[in-house]
């Protein structure tokens, strides 16, 4: 993460010394006379030998991000998919249970059953959080 920050914050710098791009072409800077040596080109080249080579590493990071969050996203799909599987059965399994009327009243008696437990337990946590 600290490398992303860094290549953000060191893209102000990849157009340093240039004015700007004009109508498609490159406007020179103030400094950039005339009379360039041959050093000064040479010294330019190797500086956007520098930026391009700094690019190619910064799209080349952007493209195994993208490849990494390709592969994660293809397991959380493939995740879903089984999840939605699971629950397709167990309220296919509700249904049957539930077409017979004998079922449903024994559904009816435990789901009962489960509510008078849960009453009884919070009645007695009550009762004990009074006396203590």
């Amino acid at each position: 993460m600290n490398y992303r920050r860094e290549n953000r914050a060191s893209r102000t710098s990849l157009f340093d010394g240039l004015d700007g791009l004009e109508e498609g072409r490159l406007r020179a800077s103030s400094s950039y006379s005339h009379d360039t040596t041959e050093r000064d080109n040479d010294e330019a080249l190797e500086s956007l030998q520098d930026r391009v080579s700094f690019l190619k590493r910064v799209t080349g990071d952007i493209h195994e991000e993208v490849e990494s969050h390709n592969r994660m996203l293809d397991k959380v799909g493939n995740k879903m998919d089984s999840a939605r599987g699971i629950m397709s059965g167990t309220i296919n399994r509700f249904k049957l249970v539930f077409e017979k009327k004998s079922n449903r009243k024994t559904c009816k008696l435990i789901g009962y059953f489960v509510l008078l437990f849960l009453v009884m337990y919070y009645l007695i946590r009550l009762l004990n959080y009074i006396k203590g």
